[in-house]
């Protein structure tokens, strides 16, 4: 299904760092496979990815669980690259994209769709129960972090559901590895099939039982 130029706008409008045709992607990925079950993303940020999950996820009547602690991964902290000083809480110090996210989801009249889950997601994957039709994996990107992601929450993609990740970079000069290497990991198990590859963004199908 096509998405509508109101989400894409929206989508577009939101801060963040994924490209036009990679949330693309994530939507057409989310319009599939949100059929199988409900939508978990790790790692919300702004709602730029978000807004794409759930614009697909509406169509189905389905909903879009995102998980963030919203006080920023080490990437996004002061000194880094990706650091956003307009993030940072005056009242605190600390970064916090929480209010940025409610805007650019209220902005796109996706808020009935989409359940927040303000808490860190090793914490919040020993609490959930639920098999997923698509797990988006897009948090932290230590190693610690994306291992814990993929073990956390990879076992409750229900068979014939899918897994996708983003910035997967092959290449080290590109990018940081360890998003790359559980990537790896997930397809060494047997348990997931590679079924779209754009830019960076990686979808694959759960065919197996075995998570590894």
């Amino acid at each position: 299904m096509p998405l509508q130029d109101r989400f894409r706008i929206a989508a577009e409008a939101a801060r963040g760092f994924m490209p036009p045709a990679e949330g693309r992607a994530l939507y057409q990925a989310a319009a599939e496979y949100a059929r199988v079950g409900p939508v978990a993303e790790i790692g919300t940020y702004c709602g730029k990815s978000t807004i794409y999950l759930a614009a697909a996820a509406s169509e189905v009547g389905q909903f879009v669980i995102t998980v963030d602690h919203h006080r920023g991964s080490e990437e996004l902290q002061p000194g880094w690259e990706h650091h956003d000083p307009e993030l940072v809480d005056t009242a605190t110090g600390r970064m916090d994209s929480l209010p940025f996210f409610r805007a650019a989801l209220a902005a796109s009249g996706l808020e009935d769709h989409v359940v927040a889950v303000v808490g860190r997601s090793a914490e919040v994957s020993r609490l959930w129960r639920t098999p997923l039709g698509l797990l988006f994996v897009d948090g932290g990107h230590s190693q610690a972090n994306v291992t814990a992601d993929y073990e956390g929450w990879a076992p409750w993609v229900a068979h014939g559901g899918a897994l996708a990740f983003h910035d997967i970079f092959p290449d080290p000069a590109d990018g940081g590895q360890a998003p790359y290497l559980v990537y790896l990991r997930a397809l060494a198990s047997g348990a997931f099939k590679e079924v779209s590859v754009t830019g960076s963004l990686r979808v694959l199908e759960r065919t197996g039982h075995g998570i590894g």
